[in-house]
């Protein structure tokens, strides 16, 4: 018996005396798959070679060596990435990942062959995919309004570039043989309060009925909103209560709930309940704002803890669907993927290492001092050995074992580009 088998084996014994059942928290952690984000190997660059700079209120802070600028190099570091990183994985790729040959394709052009590459080398990990259109960066974007520009020929452009994003994720889904989510977001707002605030979402709310007119097979949609960005600051066009309003009105529309797309006191994990009381499922982007929405890399912080602890409370992981949404080009862009990836994995694991139905038999007796009393004392039970068996068990290192390969990489490979 091996170091890591014994410190699980005492694992099961600590945990057993609260008839939780490790292997059974492992299973289910392990059945969850988790998006990862290729745009964090290159700061949202894409490979559409407009050379336009990122705009539409996101940005991608730091220049530290080896960013990606090909194809191939961004799927090499996704590959190291995902050597570090345990559990069922997708990869979440934006438009403009496109692979147009060398010439360039505008965003009303893209077709479902520009990402035969993508698919090719998912179908080759065996793991699924997510899409996004890209609604920022380029041309038909600078005035801060895209889906819901007063300019009629802007707005085709736009939903026309949606439309055909959606057939794209329905191609992804039949040739992966799994479900593509198609997830909408739009940099659309203002500086300023416009005098004419219900217009923009009119047009909005429009062009999305147009956009998701049609059903295809394997894709879900969902709709994501943000409280603000850079240059629009006073007003979003697709606010938290549009898109809540018109995801819940819209048959097989997803909410896309994003850790930093809210004011810094509020929680997404407050929101969960409220939320499936009335929606099917939800898109949820595990991210870290400080402050705003900075797209930090995630912690294994309290929100992203009390998110896992409260889809798993609600039994609502089968109705979820988990993304990362972060880009920091400040550190080594693979391990910003393995540490976020790894932390919101983390964070799954612990979920379901907690007495569910111990702790709401003591609530529902009104015992709210026990029930107290054990949620604290569980934190500090010996979590870190099942999660190093769960890596071992998945093949990826346990504990701090991955940070040294990561670093030898970045000397053999990314320091050479």
């Amino acid at each position: 018996m091996n170091f890591i088998e014994k410190e699980l084996d005492l694992a099961k014994q600590i945990y057993g005396q609260y008839a939780i059942s490790v292997e059974q928290a492992i299973q289910k952690c392990d059945e969850i798959s988790v998006s990862i984000h290729c745009w964090q190997c290159d700061d949202g660059t894409g490979l559409e070679g407009s050379g336009l700079p990122m705009s539409g209120g996101i940005i991608a802070t730091g220049n530290h060596p080896g960013k990606a600028k090909t194809f191939d190099q961004i799927t090499a570091d996704l590959e190291k990435a995902f050597s570090y990183i345990p559990g069922k994985k997708k990869v979440n790729v934006h438009a403009i990942y496109l692979d147009n040959k060398g010439h360039f394709i505008d965003r009303n052009e893209i077709e479902p062959q520009h990402f035969n590459k993508w698919i090719d080398w998912a179908n080759k990990l065996d793991i699924g995919m997510d899409f996004n259109p890209t609604f920022y960066s380029h041309k038909m974007s600078e005035s801060g309004f895209t889906l819901s520009n007063a300019d009629e020929e802007i707005r085709r452009f736009w939903i026309e570039h949606g439309k055909r994003s959606r057939k794209i994720a329905a191609y992804m889904a039949q040739r992966t043989g799994k479900p593509v989510v198609n997830n909408i977001w739009i940099p659309d707002g203002d500086k300023e309060v416009p005098i004419d605030t219900a217009g923009p979402r009119k047009r909005l709310k429009d062009s999305l009925d147009q956009i998701l007119s049609e059903r295809y097979e394997g894709v879900i949609d969902a709709v994501e909103s943000k409280l603000f960005g850079i240059g629009s600051e006073s007003y979003v066009v697709g606010s938290h209560e549009f898109y809540m309003g018109y995801a819940l009105s819209r048959k097989d529309v997803l909410i896309t709930l994003d850790t930093g797309h809210f004011h810094p006191t509020e929680t997404v994990s407050s929101k969960l309940s409220a939320v499936l009381q009335f929606a099917e499922g939800l898109l949820l982007h595990v991210s870290r704002p400080v402050r705003w929405d900075s797209d930090h890399v995630v912690n294994f912080d309290d929100e992203t803890r009390a998110i896992m602890s409260e889809l798993v409370r609600l039994d609502a992981f089968a109705r979820t669907h988990v993304a990362l949404d972060y880009f920091d080009g400040s550190v080594n862009r693979i391990m910003a993927l393995a540490i976020g990836a790894r932390n919101t994995r983390k964070a799954i694991l612990e979920a379901f290492l907690q007495p569910v139905d111990f702790l709401k038999e003591l609530e529902g007796r009104g015992d709210r001092s026990s029930r107290m009393a054990y949620t604290q004392e569980f934190k500090t039970l010996p979590f870190g050995l099942v999660w190093d068996a769960y890596c071992q068990q998945c093949g990826v290192p346990a504990g701090t074992e991955w940070i040294t390969d990561a670093q030898n990489y970045e000397k053999a490979v990314l320091l050479k580009r």
